[in-house]
């Protein structure tokens, strides 16, 4: 059987190491292959894994939205999100799934033991995963949600989408804009939900934000994870604040993703150790 993960480009991924020491760990005849794919052959893609020997797979930037229409339905939190990140093969009907909620604050309940309830939070990004963790901080009750984006009508739809009972403000991917809408504000979460410091970017040794928006008290959350410490978890240590890379919400998503495939519960440490052993 076979089940892999399509983004272009897929250079950064590690995630063929960790599914894969998960499946071996079980001893399942199962395969997890990079498919690495074009915009142009997205379509033919997805429709490949309605083969009988195709449990499905792990979607990445730039094809959550995008892969939407070759689907059959969406499930759960993926309608919600009309975000997909992962596609299960039920007998050749095409299922739609976001794990990415669940990998999120799993980890960040479970690394870091924090509760986003009455906080005030900031969340850089609102594409891709940004909606999912939007939707999620949301759904926890935080005090104060500013979203930073580099396209503000994109944030501000986002938000016109949301039922919320919190407020949600949105402002540029700009350091004076976030400052002028952080004051008087101390954030106690501050999210990076863009790709800004990934591995193999032109953006690798930037950080979306500088240390002065940073406060003292405050948990930097970057869910980039690859390097494990970027440049804005590293401005982060020397302001002396709590971190959180985005490994945790990569295997816990990832996890999530195996138990649909398998209807198995992956072994998360032989997971860690694997995907820590591809990137330091």
């Amino acid at each position: 059987m076979d089940v892999g993960i399509i983004g272009f480009p897929l250079r950064h991924s590690i995630s063929p190491v960790f599914q894969q020491a998960a499946i071996d760990d079980i001893g399942l005849d199962i395969t997890y292959n990079l498919w690495e794919t074009p915009s142009s052959q997205l379509a033919d893609r997805v429709n490949s894994l309605r083969g009988k020997n195709i449990l499905g797979a792990n979607v990445t930037v730039p094809y959550k939205q995008a892969v939407i229409p070759y689907l059959d339905t969406l499930v759960g939190s993926a309608e919600i999100l009309q975000s997909v990140n992962t596609i299960v093969n039920q007998n050749g009907l095409l299922e739609g799934h976001n794990t990415d909620v669940y990998g999120f604050i799993t980890s960040l309940q479970e690394e870091k033991g924090f509760n986003c309830q009455g906080k005030n939070i900031l969340v850089l990004g609102s594409g891709g995963v940004g909606r999912a963790v939007i939707i999620t901080l949301a759904d926890q009750i935080a005090e104060r949600l500013l979203i930073a984006n580099r396209t503000i009508n994109k944030a501000e739809t986002l938000v016109s989408e949301l039922d919320s009972v919190i407020p949600i403000e949105v402002c540029s991917l700009d350091e004076q804009h976030i400052k002028d809408a952080s004051s008087p504000v101390s954030w106690d979460l501050i999210v990076n939900c863009t790709s800004i410091g990934m591995r193999y970017t032109d953006f690798e040794t930037l950080s979306p934000i500088s240390a002065d928006i940073m406060r003292k008290g405050a948990l930097v959350y970057d869910l980039v994870y690859n390097p494990p410490v970027t440049v804005l978890l590293k401005l982060a240590v020397d302001a002396g604040l709590d971190t959180l890379g985005g490994l945790g919400m990569l295997i816990h998503q990832g996890a999530q993703a195996f138990r649909l495939w398998t209807d198995e519960d992956p072994n998360i440490p032989i997971m860690f150790q694997a995907a820590r052993q591809a990137i330091y």
